[in-house]
């Protein structure tokens, strides 16, 4: 069985969310930016050592070097986390490279995060694959099976997800997001009955998390939540039985 669907299957057993995937965003913190990238790794770190089981690099304004050389720190920061995770026995924490495999394979993160008019996930499997041929240098570097988080905004478009073979859907937005209406709960449950992981976003806060869980979701993802917040506090408290 494989570790999504192991933690999946946790999440359906548990009557609170398991898997948790926090999305960066730099800008948010007001200072100048040597002093956002710094803040932001601290963020990553925190957020690996807490056990957040999915860490999304979204920085969309940079250039593909400074999304690379961001993205190769935060590989870093996590395999640094990853040391104590072992010995507290939290599971590893996977970072996502948003839409850019090229960067995910240079920088040998752990996958993708997929837009919904990106290319499929059957097609970033191929690239991996091509690009980690045997006896090549990114072989050595790059996870041979690639994390794939599919950005969905209606229930058909997580039945398509499930088909191109993502990791997991993220279906969005459950309860706001700006300049979107909100899909609610009656929609997430109807994208839930899709052969795939589905995790929740949008709006998301401590108090609403659970009713996703209950619809059937099988984790959550945020910005704001974690970003604003003592990470393990709010892990402590997803995870926690009502």
């Amino acid at each position: 069985m494989s570790l999504i669907a192991s933690r999946a299957l946790d999440c359906n057993l548990m009557p609170s969310p398991c898997l948790l995937y926090y999305i960066t965003d730099r800008t948010a913190f007001a200072a100048d930016e040597p002093t956002r990238r710094r803040r932001l790794l601290e963020k990553i770190s925190e957020a690996a050592r807490a056990g957040v089981d999915y860490i999304q690099l979204r920085e969309k304004d940079l250039t593909t070097r400074e999304l690379e050389s961001l993205a190769r720190e935060a590989v870093a920061t996590i395999r640094e986390a990853r040391k104590l995770e072992a010995v507290n026995r939290k599971p590893e924490t996977a970072l996502l490279i948003n839409s850019r495999t090229d960067v995910a394979l240079a920088v040998a993160a752990d996958g993708v995060h997929l837009r919904s008019d990106d290319i499929s996930p059957q097609e970033v499997k191929r690239v991996w694959q091509q690009k980690g041929g045997a006896g090549t240098l990114p072989r050595q570097l790059s996870p041979r099976d690639p994390q794939i988080a599919a950005s969905c905004h209606s229930p058909a478009e997580v039945a398509k997800a499930a088909a191109q073979e993502a990791t997991f859907a993220v279906f969005a937005p459950v309860f706001e997001k700006k300049g979107s209406s909100p899909a609610g709960l009656a929609a997430l449950k109807r994208a839930c009955q899709a052969n795939v992981p589905v995790l929740a976003l949008g709006g998301i806060t401590l108090e609403n998390a659970r009713s996703c869980l209950a619809a059937g979701a099988a984790g959550i993802t945020a910005i704001r939540l974690f970003q604003e917040n003592d990470i393990a506090e709010v892990a402590e408290r997803l995870h926690q039985k009502p």
